[in-house]
Formats: structure tokens, C-alpha cells, sequence
């Protein structure tokens, strides 16, 4: 009984967490393209993709690294199944060159390139 005890508290404690999905890119910018003008692609795909699909990004430039030429995507959804769905919706877009989403990555594709992936559940 106490260990049934025990796990049930521990599942409530656990689960008041609201678990966000966390998406970081690292991401070096291309000599003919600045910091700022990566980030004016960043501002449009908040504003025409990342809204709709449950989406937020911001990015990290760093002043004190070892690594000094990258910046850092971060990108937060609500939950990994929110995150999954605006992944599909992302990638299947792709498909039509005439989609916001074709046309913000090559915006982003002509500034940019993705060095490294990752992603976490954010407490």
C-alpha cells in the first residue's frame, strides 16, 4: 500500500509539470547574409507560419562561447505532439514551391546553414 501510495504521488508531482517540446537548431549564417537579416526570416516565420501551428522561435546569438560563428533556433511548442504535428505540416508543405513554408526555407536555405539538431521535453 505504501509503495501504490508513493507512485501515485509521485505521477501527480510529475505530471503538473507542463511539459513543452524544445527545438534547437544551430545554425551558421552564410557570409552574404547578417545576424539581422536572419533574424527579419525568423520574425516573418513567427509571424505567417509559427502562430498558426502552435510554434514560437527565438534565437540565441552568442557573446561569450566556443563557438562563436553559430547561432542557436529555439523553437517551443506546447507538447511533442503539438511540435509533431507542425513538423508534418512543415515537411509535407514542402512539396508545393508556391507554399509559405517552401518559400520561408528557402529564404532561410539562401541565409543559412543547419550544422546540428536537437530536441527536448522542457520542464
Amino acid at each position: 500500500m505504501k509503495a501504490l501510495l508513493s507512485t501515485i504521488l509521485l505521477f501527480a508531482a510529475t505530471s503538473a509539470y507542463s511539459v513543452e517540446h524544445l527545438d534547437v537548431i544551430q545554425v551558421k549564417i552564410k557570409p552574404e547574409c547578417s545576424v539581422a537579416e536572419y533574424l527579419a526570416i525568423a520574425e516573418d516565420f513567427n509571424e505567417s507560419w509559427g502562430k498558426a501551428n502552435g510554434y514560437h522561435a527565438r534565437v540565441a546569438v552568442p557573446i561569450q562561447s566556443d563557438d562563436l560563428y553559430s547561432v542557436w533556433w529555439m523553437g517551443t511548442s506546447a507538447n511533442a505532439a503539438t511540435y509533431g504535428a507542425a513538423w508534418d505540416t512543415w515537411r509535407d508543405a514542402q512539396a508545393d514551391p508556391e507554399s509559405v513554408e517552401a518559400k520561408l526555407w528557402a529564404r532561410f536555405l539562401a541565409c543559412s546553414e543547419n550544422v546540428g539538431r536537437w530536441g527536448h521535453d522542457l520542464y
